[in-house]
Order: C-alpha cells, then structure tokens, then sequence
C-alpha cells in the first residue's frame, strides 16, 4: 500500500530546515527586510544612498537571502535597482511524492511520469501525450498572438530578450557600485559620489590602462585620479582649507611622479585625516574671506580637453556643483546662465578672454570669483587656476567630502541649447551620473574598445554618455577639442578607434567629404549617438561599412530613453514590452492646434495607435524624478502632465512627437513646437526635409513654419544649401515636391543659403529663421514662392512680395 503524501511544509521552511514554526515578518509592497536585521535597522549603505527618508518606502531596502527585491531608480535607464526575484531549489528529500512524479522521478528509478501512485509508463509514451494535450495550444497561440496584433513584434524577440539581459546585467553591477560608494569608509578615499568612487576604482583595477587621448597627450586611469585629487586640493583652499606648505602628507610628501597611494594606505590615511580633521570649522590661511563657500557652484567656460575634465572630478571630490556653460554665450546669455545657477565663481580658457572682455565689469559686479584655466597675460583680479592645481599634492582627499545626503541630490548643471529661447540650466542628480555610467555597456561596448568622442563636454552626450559611459566601462576615449570631417578617418586609424560617437549632422559632414583611402582601411565597427536622418544612415552604411549604426533618443534633463539595439535604420528604439518594463514610457494623442494633449471624456490621456504621431511621455517617481531647472519652477512649467491614465499620476512631458509602427518600432516624428498647421493639416518638418533630401543637388534642408499677413496658421518655407557642384533646379524641385507631397505640405518659400544655422551642438535654428519671415528686402538670400497658378517655384521680388500681402498672389 503506498505511503500518503506527507503534507507539504511552507516555501520558505522547506529552502530552510530547522525553522519549523517560525514565520519570518512579511513586510509589505516595496520593503523588503534583510534577514541579518530582523529589527528592520535600516543597513548604512542604503540610508547614505538614498537619505533619511527610505524607510517610508522611498527606496529599496536590500534583498534576502531568499528574494532579491532590489526597487528600479532610473532616470536615463530605470534599471540601476531593478533585481530579479530569486527561489531557492528545495533539497529532493523535502518534495512530496507528487512534486517528485511531476518532475518525472521516482525514488528507486528515473526517467518515470506518475501514473497514480505505484503505475508508470514509458518516457516516450508520457512524451507523445504531453504533445497531444500541447498540441491546441500551440495552435491557438499563432491566432492569439494575432489577435492581440503581437506576430510582427515576434521576429525581433531574440535581440528584446538579449538586451533585457545585458540591461539586467547593467542594472545590477551600477547598483553594486551605488552601495559600495555608500557603504564606503567616508574618512577614505573610496566613499563619495559615485563618479569620485568610480575614477578611484579604476585606478585601483586599471592603473596603467589609457583613460585619456588628446592630441599627442595621453593619460591613465592613475593619473587621471591623481589629477583630479590635485584640482580638488586646490577647490578646498579656495575654500578656505589651510593643511600647511607640505600639502599635509604627513612629510610623506606627493605621490607625484610615483605611483599612486593606495586608498587607506599609511600616508594617504594619516594626511586625509590630518588635512581634513576640522571639518567646517578647519582654519583659513591669514584671515582673509575665502573665493568659494561650502556647497558653491564653479562654472566652466572651457573648451573640450584634459583640464575640462580634471576640473570637473577635482569640484565633484571636492563636494561642489559645477556648471557646464556652452563655450558660444557672451554678454546677456552668458550673464544670464551665472545667474540661474547661482555660480559663486567662473573658470574660463584663456582664448576666450579678449573676447569676454566687455562683459568683465558685469561678471566682477555678480560677485564672481574668475580664474583662468591657464597662463598668460590676464587682466586684474584673474588668476591662474592651473598654477594653483599644479603646486597641489596629488593625494586622496576623504569620501565624505563628496558624499551626498541623497542620491537623487543635485551635483551638476547643463543648459539646454537655447533653441526657443534662453538656456535653462537643467538638474542632474547623482542618481543620473550613476546611470550614464551604463551607457557604453548598454550599447555592448566593451573594456577593449577606443571610443572617437568629438563632441562638446559642455553638452550631455559628450560628458555624461561620452566620458562617464566611457569610465562606467573603464575604456579609452579619444577626445578631440573641436571636430575635423577631413581629420575624422585619419584619427580613427592613427589610434585604432572601434567606436565613434555621433550627435546631429556630424555623419552627413563626413558623407559630403570626397573619397579618401583613410575611410576604407578604419576599424571603427560601431557608431553610436542620435539625430541621423535616415536618408543620411543609408548613405553612411554603405560608404563606410561594414559597421552598426545605434541610434539612441534622451534629453538632458529626460527620464526616459530610448535605443536601437536592432540596427534598424530610421528607428530610434523599439517599444516591445520587455523595453517597456524596464524603461517605462507611452506615446499619446496631442493636439498641434492647442498645444496640449488629447484627453477623454473622463480627463485621461489616449494612447496613440501604430502609425499615428503621439507625444512621448515617462511616469514620474522617485526612483525615476524630474529635477526641474534652477531659477525657478516656473521654468518647468508645462513639462509635468497630471492625470495621465489614472487619477494622481504624473508624467514627463518629453515635448516630441514620435511613431510607433506595428513591429514595434519607435521613429522620431516631429517637436511639437516644429510641427505647424497650414490649410487645416498638420505638417512635420521632418517629413518635409526628408522629401527634399531625396534631390541630389541639395546638401542641407531646414524646414520650418511662417506666418504669412492674411493667412491662417503657418506656411512652410526650406532653408536649402546646394552640393557643390549643382545649381538649383526649380522646376525638378517643383515636380518632386508635388509629386511626393500633399498640397498643404508643399513648402510656400524658399530660402537659398552658403550654410545652415545651427547650435553649438549642431541642432537646426529653426526658430531664428521663423523669425526672420521672408521679406526681400530684410533678407540678402535668394528667395523664391510657390505661385500656385503658375504651378512653379518663382523668385520673390518686392513686387510678388506686394502682391502676396495684397493678396493678389495665390499660395
């Protein structure tokens, strides 16, 4: 007679004998409680991370032995503390009996099905009558799928699942890296933010690795952290620190020419703690008022190079917030910039000078401390910044200097480009450096690989994507201070570049070069960056392949991402459910007329359908926030949408249109500040460019919306620069424009120019050139109108342009 089924025991006693009876406390959604602290103390590391505030459920607490629970805190990514619940596989003597049979053992045999309790069959015939019963289910699923219009999405499911693993791996090693800087020694060096801790640890790990190319100069890892300990040293006496000639090294003296001090080391801790033992009250040399005070901001007027970089890490050990201010602003956007961010001091190049010298008297009268970032002959008051850094000894300073009370704190500032108006100076958090740091990673970049980065440091794609994506990895980056087309493939061979970052229109710049031997003998395999019009990719690949094109999608101070991991060209990401879990965002419905999202009769935002322009939104929470700009809230002013899907909810207004096909494929549409309506439709201006880039003899296109006396809404009008050697063919223009566009997006006017306008990091003006209109006689351009009864492109003269306000020419 067979044995009854010994009754089957809890989960979690059966994964650990010897605690019958004993019921660990549950804690409730979003807290989990380690079991080495069964008061629910809450761990060191996670109070630093994340405040004071966590045990209210405001962040995660860390994972048990028996699941991991670890909360997702993403900004660019929400994959920094997501974790994957694991279960633990009971030992084979504590399965009950029909445990065991559905597994298909038995003690005493194997490769047995349970046929009741003492019968079995044979795995083969136990095999064929699972496929049976399998069998309508395998056929309903292709109808289901179907239904639920998921089939096209399946073709692309290995590579969802591939980058849902290597984003789980992200996520789980930038997480460790947040605790470990948290749980730090905060007397050493090793605590702090997670860019100090970072630098540190790859001195540590990659000592003699390149960090650093730039032009003939390298520099490592090691000598990286030792620079930017020497600009923090000399941040802390402009403070008011005072720890004696000798730098406080115990008379030890500098590491300098040797090799760096290991954290916690002999002398390294004996002059940490003998530099730094008074805290805020430490002595100030001689009386005088010190040029910085705790928690100050330090902006940097400064070109892309070394120095940038070392300013940058010596103000974060330091503890102090910096400014990147773009290197174009002089007088009242400049003026304006300081004041936003509250800077206490400005660093700026010495080249930059002579041309900021009326704006000195306004800069000393803000109460600004300046300083040069480099020798020569300045005027009064400026000083000479790098001579400071260089007298500095290159020993670690404490952790605790840079560690913030929260992770989500504000440590960095970026201006917005300023294409509709002033620049804003956008928050960036701790949490959002942490977070750039799995960048690279993301992208499937590797330790091995030389990055090509061109690009501003003062924008986030050349700072945080380019240089901390680049130390999250530990590779090497070839930094050039302004980029060369001509130059581009001559560097990449010299210095054996795998992967070059792109923003804008840098991929058409090399396109429209002339062949050259150097862009066949390369071995870049990947570019990786956003902006590339498809028309542009095509060419790009098949001129310079074989390589992958990954283009990405963010904004500076976004919470949400987006990336191609498909290659597939003219996408900007994928919208599967996996990206979707991990990275959540929506597209909804938007009104180009009112300018706000289209709700229901209940209040609530739509979501748009496959095919149809919505706008990109991202639910905001703590783990994934919006910091705002500094200045003021008013500034973020419609850039939070309330109510979205369900009462309560709040999301961030991305502010452009994108579109979702039915594979899943994310496409970039329009801003919704660009799109315009003419005739009662709606016209993207990208759209329209991508039409008139299909002519051969036209290089550049800018399309944008004007207002035209008499006339409702806007008409569009293109900006055009030519390919030398062509001339402007009007009637070819015309016939292709009528017969690749509706009648309401044919663009009214035409603007012929040597070059396009753009931003500093090579965004189109469009806004500029609204404003111009397209007046012959403000205008020294050709400029040319669509006379509908003609049918043609004519040239505007004062007098068409008389008849167009009088309304006797038709448009």
């Amino acid at each position: 007679m067979p044995k009854p089924p010994k009754p089957r025991k809890n989960l979690e006693d059966r994964h650990n004998p010897g605690i019958e009876g004993r019921r660990e406390h549950r804690p409730g959604p979003g807290r989990v409680r380690a079991a080495s602290s069964p008061g629910g103390s809450a761990p060191r590391a996670e109070r630093r991370l994340w405040g004071e505030g966590w045990e209210s459920g405001a962040a995660p607490h860390p994972h048990s032995s028996r699941v991991s629970a670890l909360r997702p805190c993403g900004v660019v990514g929400a994959w920094v503390g997501m974790g994957v619940c694991q279960r633990t596989r009971a030992p084979w003597k504590e399965r009950s009996q029909l445990e065991r049979a559905a597994l298909g053992f038995r003690k005493g045999g194997s490769g047995m099905f349970a046929n009741g309790w003492n019968q079995t069959v044979p795995m083969e015939e136990a095999g064929s009558m699972a496929a049976l019963l399998l069998l309508p289910l395998l056929l309903l699923l292709p109808l289901l799928l179907l239904k639920l219009h998921l089939w096209p999405q399946l073709r692309w499911l290995p590579a969802d699942l591939a980058f849902a693993v290597r984003a789980l791996c992200c996520k789980r090693a930038l997480r460790a890296r947040a605790l470990a800087a948290a749980a730090a020694d905060p007397e050493g060096p090793e605590g702090g933010c997670s860019l100090a801790w970072r630098l540190a640890e790859l001195a540590q790990q990659r000592p003699a690795h390149t960090f650093l190319i730039h032009g003939s100069r390298r520099f490592s890892y090691s000598e990286a952290e030792r620079e930017s300990n020497r600009a923090a040293r000399a941040f802390l006496r402009a403070l008011g620190w005072d720890w004696g000639p000798d730098g406080g090294d115990s008379g030890e003296g500098s590491a300098g020419e040797g090799e760096r001090a290991a954290p916690g080391a002999g002398d390294a801790a004996a002059g940490s703690g003998a530099e730094f033992a008074g805290g805020d009250g430490a002595a100030r040399g001689g009386g005088a008022a010190a040029p910085l005070s705790p928690g100050a901001t330090v902006a940097l007027l400064l070109p892309a190079g070394p120095e940038f970089l070392w300013l940058w890490f010596g103000l974060a050990k330091a503890g102090l917030r910096t400014a990147f201010v773009p290197t174009a602003l002089r007088r009242g956007p400049l003026l304006h910039c300081l004041r936003s961010c509250g800077a206490g001091a400005l660093v700026l190049a010495p080249e930059f000078l002579e041309s900021l010298e009326p704006d000195l008297p306004a800069l000393r009268a803000m109460g600004l401390h300046l300083w040069a970032a480099g020798p020569g002959t300045h005027p009064a008051g400026i000083s000479d910044l790098l001579a400071e850094v260089s007298a500095e000894v290159d020993g670690p300073v404490p952790g605790y200097l840079s560690s913030p009370q929260s992770i989500t704190d504000t440590c960095l500032y970026i201006f917005t480009s300023g294409t509709t108006g002033l620049p804003k100076a956008a928050r960036i958090s701790h949490l959002k450096i942490l977070q750039c740091q799995g960048f690279y990673q993301l992208c499937g970049v590797h330790q091995e690989d030389v990055i090509y980065l061109a690009l501003p440091l003062y924008h986030m794609s050349g700072s945080l994507l380019g240089i901390v994506g680049c130390m999250g990895i530990g590779a090497t980056v070839v930094l050039k201070s302004k980029f060369s087309a001509g130059q581009f493939w001559e560097d990449c061979q010299q210095h054996r570049v795998t992967v070059f970052q792109y923003i804008g229109e840098l991929c058409r710049y090399l396109v429209n070069q002339p062949p050259s031997k150097a862009e066949r003998g390369h071995k870049v395999r990947l570019a990786v960056g956003s902006g590339l019009r498809p028309d542009t990719w095509e060419r790009f690949v098949r001129r310079f392949g074989p390589l992958q094109v990954l283009e990405t999608y963010g904004l500076t101070e976004g919470n949400v991402a987006t990336i191609n991991y498909t290659g597939q060209r003219g996408a900007v990401g994928r919208a599967s459910w996996l990206y979707k879990h991990i990275f959540p965002f929506s597209l909804i419905r938007y009104d180009v007329t009112t300018g706000e999202p289209i709700r229901d009769p209940r209040g609530h935002c739509m979501a748009t359908s496959p095919g149809e322009p919505g706008l990109l939104v991202a639910p905001v929470s703590q783990q994934s926030p919006f910091l705002g700009y500094a200045g003021g809230p008013e500034l973020a002013q419609g850039k939070l949408l309330k109510d979205v899907f369900r009462p309560g909810d709040v999301f961030f207004n991305t502010g452009d249109l994108l579109v979702c096909d039915d594979q899943g494929f994310l496409r970039f549409h329009d801003r919704t500040g660009d799109t315009f309506r003419w005739k009662g439709e709606n016209v993207a201006t990208t759209e329209v460019a991508e039409v008139f880039e299909a002519l051969d003899f036209l290089q550049e296109v800018n399309v944008y919306g004007v207002t035209v006396p008499g006339h409702e809404g806007r008409a569009g009008m293109a900006a055009l620069v030519l390919r030398p050697p062509h001339s402007l063919d009007l009637m070819q223009l015309y016939t292709h424009v009528s017969e690749n566009l509706p009648p309401y997006a044919w663009p009214r006017f035409l603007r012929l120019q040597e070059s396009l306008a753009t931003t500093e990091t090579f965004k189109q003006q469009k806004v500029r050139m609204a404003n111009e209109g397209f007046d012959p006689s403000t205008l020294s351009d050709p400029l040319y109108v669509l006379d509908q009864a003609v049918g043609a492109y004519l040239p505007l003269t004062t007098a068409r342009y008389s008849a167009l306000l009088a309304g006797n020419l038709r448009i």
